[in-house]
């Protein structure tokens, strides 16, 4: 299945039902009078996030989606039947955005979240309720409200608790295959990998998701190589895993690119906590990786490990240092949630002057 995280989709929700104008006329009644009807409600367009999917490829076979619209109303005060809605399932993570004017209506971060991203039109009324002491026999009848039509754009961004950052050819794909069941393609090229993937890394019984994502060359944020447009993946990871070819001509300069291109992008990259990780140090003697550590000590930068996919050194101490930054971020954005919600209440006991059943 192809991966696709970005989906342009054409929605409109239903036109709301017309008022009926009508008289009731019956054999054997001497009085009659206005019956129209009102008309129904128009369908709304809702997007909403469910589980088993990883991808917006349903989008780019389907862009129109129409919501059904009002029946119109009915003599003997028949309402007209209300419109089907319609929904979108998008995966967990995804962002949807009004293509005019690029606001952000929805972020559907879990299984279950619905978001209305079109109301229908309310049906007319009928000319049943214009009757009044004044006016007996109204002629007159409302039309449905219009439905709404709107372009959004749809954005996937993974759902991961860590990133893999780092040059083409830096070892990305073979760390994640590694520490994971997952498959990526692996071969001695760059840009291998070409759409992002996911793997769940186990450790100490516990696990955690990881993204691996393709890799950043110079000038990534101007759209050279693959651009940057795949970073959107590790924006919400609590922790970035930075990996550096130790066998590459200047590491130092290699991690600096890096780096510079996570600060261009924005989004609070640059401010994620990140571990900065050597790979492919198997190639390397212990006095060489030791040079090589001291050399980015130099410039400020503290290498937390030395790794090698092929032989597994580092691997499961990255896997714990990570498992214990994502542990760290999950407790700072539970207690977060709960000192608001206590803020809250409290400014709820506050305007009821402090009583409590």
């Amino acid at each position: 299945m192809k991966f696709l995280d970005q989906a342009k989709v054409y929605i409109r929700s239903g036109k709301g039902g017309d008022g009926c104008v009508s008289f009731r006329r019956e054999a054997f009644i001497e009085y009659g009078g206005p019956d129209g009807g009102d008309g129904g409600k128009g369908g709304d367009v809702w997007a909403e996030c469910v589980a088993g999917l990883n991808t917006l490829i349903d989008f780019r076979y389907q862009q129109h989606f129409f919501a059904q619209s009002g029946r119109g109303g009915m003599g003997r005060a028949r309402t007209g039947a209300g419109g089907d809605d319609i929904v979108l399932r998008v995966p967990e993570g995804t962002e949807i955005y009004d293509l005019e004017t690029d606001e952000l209506i929805a972020d559907l971060t879990k299984v279950g979240e619905r978001a209305l991203l079109a109301r229908g039109g309310n049906g007319g009324w009928g000319n049943l309720q214009f009757k009044s002491s004044i006016n007996r026999s109204p002629r007159r009848a409302n039309p449905g409200q219009p439905a709404v039509e709107r372009t959004i754009v749809l954005r996937l961004k993974l759902i991961a608790d860590a990133g893999l950052v780092g040059l083409p050819n830096a070892g990305k794909s073979t760390y994640l295959a590694a520490s994971s069941n997952a498959k990526p393609k692996i071969a001695d090229y760059p840009f291998t990998t070409l759409h992002p993937g996911l793997g769940v890394v186990a450790v100490d019984g516990t696990e955690f998701v990881l993204a691996d994502i393709p890799g950043l060359i110079e000038g990534a944020h101007e759209g050279a190589g693959l651009g940057d447009r795949f970073l959107g993946h590790v924006e919400r990871c609590a922790v970035l895993l930075h990996l550096v070819d130790a066998t590459a001509e200047d590491p130092i300069a290699d991690c600096a690119v890096v780096e510079e291109e996570l600060a261009a992008y924005g989004g609070g990259l640059a401010e994620k906590p990140r571990l900065l990780a050597l790979s492919k140090c198997d190639a390397l003697s212990g006095d060489d990786r030791g040079a090589l550590v001291e050399l980015f000590a130099e410039t400020g930068r503290q290498v937390d490990f030395c790794l090698s996919a092929v032989s597994g050194q580092g691997l499961v101490e990255s896997h714990r240092a990570i498992k214990a930054r994502v542990d760290a971020d999950r407790a700072a954005e539970a207690a977060g949630i709960a000192d608001a919600e206590a803020a809250a209440l409290a400014e709820e006991e506050g305007e009821a002057g402090g009583w409590r059943p």
